[in-house]
């Protein structure tokens, strides 16, 4: 009996799948068709392919994902006359769930001109209200009026029905055992690869991609909806809740208590300071010496000695200073946007396609800086070279251009598990700063602060190792940074340069003053510029957090143009108007510091306030004695920033639009 590729699941499995590729592609092809007025000026044939290549990565996830269960129905390694009506029930399924995803395709080639956005699981939730007369209603005059699309999307499914393989008696194989030692071995191969193309690389230092990874190719917000595909949109969302915003106050009554949009009146002209911003991996203020001389009955040596020696000596600095969020796709969004994340990092929702600014966007575009960012993991971990892009930055340097420069040694540089060490590469971002035009704006995240908490050979033995295995790594991270300096300060760019040093978050706390739910966001904010001696102290007073970092540089370099920030200059702001707001995942409530208090808020209600600057370690819960006045006024301009804030998320309002 002759052989046929109908004869084997696995040729006609890929060959399905093929088809279905196809018709994405083709799904795209039509998108791009009926949304050509959004960008007949300044599409190119170039960037229309590359567009469209990197569609191909969101295309394979969704595909897996939609064909989850046919991939392993046609694989299990059955007997071959048991598929002979096994496969009508495969077909069945493999028509229906795949037309169901290219249909919402289609559809999103209509509704996108609406919203500007793929659609997510929102859409659910945005007309739950309708009813199923209204929803009906709806549907018809769609149908209708774009009854083309209706037409090309059952002809796509009869295709598919068509199409499927095998879709007849299947033959008899001429070997039962290599028959069922190819099924075997191919269905346990298909769960690492589908799991990969699920998430978007095998890699272990790549997160899942998600829509934000989408801005990475995009030159605008509008050409997400290029990259990306329906069905993906909505399964990446399907475990997230909606962004809903509260109604505590009017708009005019929120605004008079807070607003977002900064209007710089400074009459000094501006100062063309390059900027350099340090983002670290896990540097809590628990392994400093500088800033817990009190602990433990007087004196700690702490775990950064050269940072504690920039401290005393040359910087700027505050005892209050926080933390936006916990995760390390939380620190950057603040950072270098002044973008705080409640209920869900920034990152994981379909904001991340929301038009944003940052330093990079106006300092590059206003001011002429050519800006980069830097990280040493594999292009594109974490989600950080679609946000770098997104928010303007011109370059972004990963382990792929570390690898290509010849002044180093490539992958031997490599950690093993996560980037490159850290002295290796800030050296590189040291020697690439040189190579730049000024003024430059630049951000580096380091990284082997980071679990397995490995250091290079030959470090190993050299720095204190401390009560947690990763303090050593914090020791040689920071070694690391003196050495960054050391390089730096031979170069002409830095007596004129403005360095910032925050972490992404917390992490392994220790003493009891860390481990309360406020302490647990303590995160040093230092300015340091060699060249102005007056940037120097430590601040008390202020209660400053990682959102205030973009407008506090853009007032240091007297910025003259509106911007969106949400946070406050942290050198000019009286300390009685400072605050910072944090979302506590435990709690699934906020934490609100001003002044002298601290208050916990669940979303409806505040349920405990503290003295945090005598009580720090939040054992006294002072809500119902402290003055009334004061918990309303606190309350109500929390409110405004929550609120506000979930405004400009889900309305696309992160951006000052020029007049």
């Amino acid at each position: 009996m002759k052989s046929s590729v109908r004869q084997w699941p696995v040729a006609a499995l890929l060959s399905n799948l093929l088809l279905v590729c196809l018709l994405f592609t083709l799904s795209r092809v039509v998108f791009l068709l009926c949304n050509w007025g959004l960008y007949a000026g300044t599409m190119t044939f170039g960037h229309a392919l590359d567009l469209f290549g990197a569609g191909i990565i969101f295309d394979t996830s969704a595909i897996l994902y939609t064909n989850a269960l046919v991939i392993v129905m046609m694989l299990l390694p059955l007997h071959w006359k048991e598929r002979r009506g096994y496969y009508r029930v495969v077909r069945w399924i493999y028509v229906v769930s795949n037309s169901v995803a290219i249909w919402a395709n289609l559809m999103d080639c209509v509704y996108f001109a609406y919203t500007g956005k793929r659609t997510t699981t929102s859409v659910f939730h945005e007309f739950a209200h309708e009813g199923t007369g209204g929803m009906a209603k709806i549907m018809g005059e769609q149908f209708v009026a774009n009854w083309y699309l209706v037409v090309l999307a059952f002809g796509i499914s009869w295709l598919l029905w068509r199409a499927f393989r095998p879709s007849g008696q299947v033959q008899a194989p001429r070997s039962l055992f290599r028959y069922y030692a190819v099924m075997v071995l191919s269905l346990l191969l298909a769960v690492p690869l589908c799991v990969g193309g699920m998430r978007g690389g095998l890699s272990t230092a790549v997160r899942p991609i998600t829509i934000s990874n989408a801005n990475q190719y995009a030159n605008r917000p509008a050409e997400t909806g290029i990259v990306l595909n329906t069905p993906f949109s909505i399964y990446r969302t399907l475990s997230k809740k909606p962004m809903t915003v509260p109604n505590y106050m009017s708009e005019a009554e929120a605004l008079q208590l807070y607003t977002p949009v900064h209007t710089p009146c400074d009459s000094l002209p501006f100062q063309p300071r390059n900027v350099v911003v340090f983002i670290l991996e896990s540097f809590s203020k628990q392994h400093f010496g500088y800033y817990n001389q009190t602990l433990r009955n007087g004196g700690y040596d702490g775990f950064t000695p050269f940072l504690d020696s920039l401290l005393a000596h040359g910087a700027m600095t505050w005892q209050y200073s926080y933390a936006n969020g916990r995760k390390s796709i939380e620190g950057m969004p603040s950072v270098l946007s002044s973008l705080p994340n409640y209920v869900e990092p920034l990152f994981l929702t379909p904001a991340s396609l929301n038009r944003m600014s940052g330093l990079a966007r106006e300092l590059g575009e206003q001011k002429g800086y050519t800006t980069a960012f830097f990280h040493g993991a594999q292009n594109n971990s974490m989600g950080f070279q679609a946000f770098a892009r997104a928010t303007g930055f011109q370059r972004y340097y990963g382990r792929t251009e570390y690898n290509e420069d010849p002044n180093f040694h490539g992958d031997a540089d490599f950690d093993g598990t996560w980037a490159i060490w850290d002295e290796e590469f800030l050296q590189f971002y040291a020697n690439r700063m040189s190579e730049m035009k000024q003024p430059f704006m630049t951000a580096v995240f380091t990284a082997s602060s980071h679990s397995p908490f490995d250091l290079p050979e030959r470090y190993k033995g050299v720095f204190p190792k401390g009560e947690k295995e990763m303090q050593e790594c914090i020791a040689y991270a920071d070694h690391a940074l003196r050495r960054f300096f050391e390089t730096a300060r031979q170069q002409s760019w830095y007596k004129n340069t403005l360095f910032v040093v925050t972490a992404d978050h917390c992490s392994t706390h220790i003493d009891p003053y860390y481990l309360t739910s406020l302490g647990y966001f303590n995160v040093p904010i230092i300015f340091y510029a060699p060249g102005d001696t007056t940037l120097r102290g430590y601040d008390r007073q202020r209660v400053v957090e990682q959102i205030d970092v973009m407008p506090t540089v853009l007032s240091y370099l007297h910025y003259d143009r509106p911007y969106l920030a949400f946070g406050q200059d942290m050198l000019h702001t009286p300390a009685s108007q400072t605050f910072a707001l944090h979302w506590v995942p435990e709690s699934s409530g906020y934490q609100f510091v001003k002044g002298n208090y601290m208050l916990q808020f669940d979303g409806q209600q505040v349920t405990a306030a503290y003295r945090y600057r005598t009580d720090s370690l939040l054992t006294n819960n002072v809500l119902a004695t402290m003055p009334r006045d004061t918990l309303r006024n606190l309350t109500r301009q929390m409110q405004s920033v929550i609120q506000q804030y979930m405004e400009r998320m889900t309305g696309d309002r992160l951006v000052v639009d020029p007049k």
